[in-house]
């Protein structure tokens, strides 16, 4: 241990500790994983005239990474990719799980 450092206190390593229980009860449970492309804004009256064929201006640049969120919580970044037949997505930030675990 370096001149400056200090152990941590009995308290400390507790309470690290006690997180650390209190993830493992969370674990089971399960949350709707979902994959945003983007979002924008626009007026009922834009809405009602979508049809088949109409496109729609995202605030998300092409090439940026997308939201990845836990029951409606961003938990991370990511880029699509496919898995045999099926989309995937590839994880390139993540926060960490005691930040997920408080945001959800």
């Amino acid at each position: 241990m370096a001149e400056n450092e200090t152990a941590p206190t009995n308290e400390e390593t507790s309470s690290e500790g006690a997180g650390i229980d209190n993830l493992k009860v969370l674990e089971n449970i399960e949350v709707k994983l979902t994959v945003e492309v983007g979002s924008t804004e626009l007026k009922i009256r834009d809405l009602l005239r979508l049809n088949e064929g109409s496109v729609v201006e995202l605030e998300r640049l092409a090439g940026d990474p997308l939201d990845i969120l836990a029951n409606g919580v961003k938990i991370a970044k990511g880029e699509v990719v496919m898995v045999g037949e099926r989309f995937g997505i590839r994880f390139t930030e993540v926060t960490n799980p005691e930040n997920r675990v408080q945001k959800l």
